[in-house]
């Protein structure tokens, strides 16, 4: 376990699935200690990861003071943020510019730091669900005022809890249309599945044991293997035997095609949603 923790602490704005898990997988892997870190959440309970939990934005003031380089992650639903930055933008103006980070989808960093202070450094996170087993794959971005510094710290904090990839931010809605919605293309794929298996005769409690544990599997030796996906594909797929039989049929319906597509078209809206 690693001891470098953030001696600044971190101030969630905001305690719902993602923001739990992160500073939970931040606790665990020692990139930080729970009095190190506080929320703000009507509806959070009072327990860890957090040292300490806060009902509103006053609140917070006494906190900030305490703890000067504190940084701020702002872990709310974008159509929250104007209400969010009208409370916080007034205490993130006192004292030095504060460290910003922003999980919001199709929210710019510009917006961020237009609504949370001209001081503030920002920088851009969109992390995915699997981050609350420590498998998350996290993309960031430097926004306004954000220094090489910023960065690192920011890479420590969500580095713990699996890995994160420095982009452009031009590519941060490509990077949700893969990673950020990726989990549920796999899980389309389990749920087809799952319907298979039950079709050919398995209870449900096995179906779901098999696609499971064949899915899990397949996901660890993709991750740990050096070949490509279409070489691993290939390995296991004999001339003329079953798996030629199963994928013919995917190619057949245009599988591989459709799934391009889909990516496609959720990067696509996720650009629509930022400009709206």
């Amino acid at each position: 376990m690693s001891t470098n923790h953030d001696a600044g602490g971190w101030l969630f704005i905001g305690a719902g699935n993602m923001g739990r898990a992160i500073a939970a997988g931040a606790v665990r892997a020692g990139a930080a200690r729970t009095n190190q870190l506080a929320a703000v959440d009507p509806t959070a309970p009072e327990e860890p990861p957090f040292g300490r939990v806060m009902r509103a934005p006053e609140e917070a003031g006494g906190w900030l003071r305490d703890h000067p380089e504190a940084g701020v992650v702002v872990a709310v639903k974008p159509q929250m943020f104007a209400a969010v930055a009208g409370a916080w933008s007034p205490l993130l103006s006192l004292g030095p510019g504060r460290l910003v980070v922003s999980i919001m989808a199709g929210t710019t960093a510009a917006a961020v730091g237009r609504g949370m202070g001209e001081h503030t450094r920002v920088v851009r996170v969109m992390p995915n669900t699997p981050i609350g087993l420590g498998l998350g794959m996290s993309a960031a971005c430097a926004g306004p005022n954000a220094g090489e510094g910023d960065m690192a710290r920011v890479e420590r904090l969500f580095g713990a809890s699996g890995k994160v990839m420095r982009i452009d931010e031009g590519l941060m809605d490509a990077f949700t249309a893969l990673a950020g919605s990726g989990p549920a293309y796999v899980f389309y794929l389990a749920e087809a599945m799952v319907e298979a298996a039950e079709q050919l005769g398995f209870d449900r409690e096995r179906a779901l044991t098999l696609v499971r544990q064949t899915v899990c599997g397949a996901g660890e030796l993709l991750n740990h293997a050096p070949e490509t996906p279409r070489a691993l594909r290939a390995a296991v797929t004999s001339k003329g035997g079953t798996t030629a039989a199963a994928t013919g049929v995917l190619d057949d319906a245009g599988v591989h095609d459709a799934v391009v597509r889909a990516v496609h078209a959720a990067r696509h809206r996720g650009v629509e949603l930022g400009q709206a």
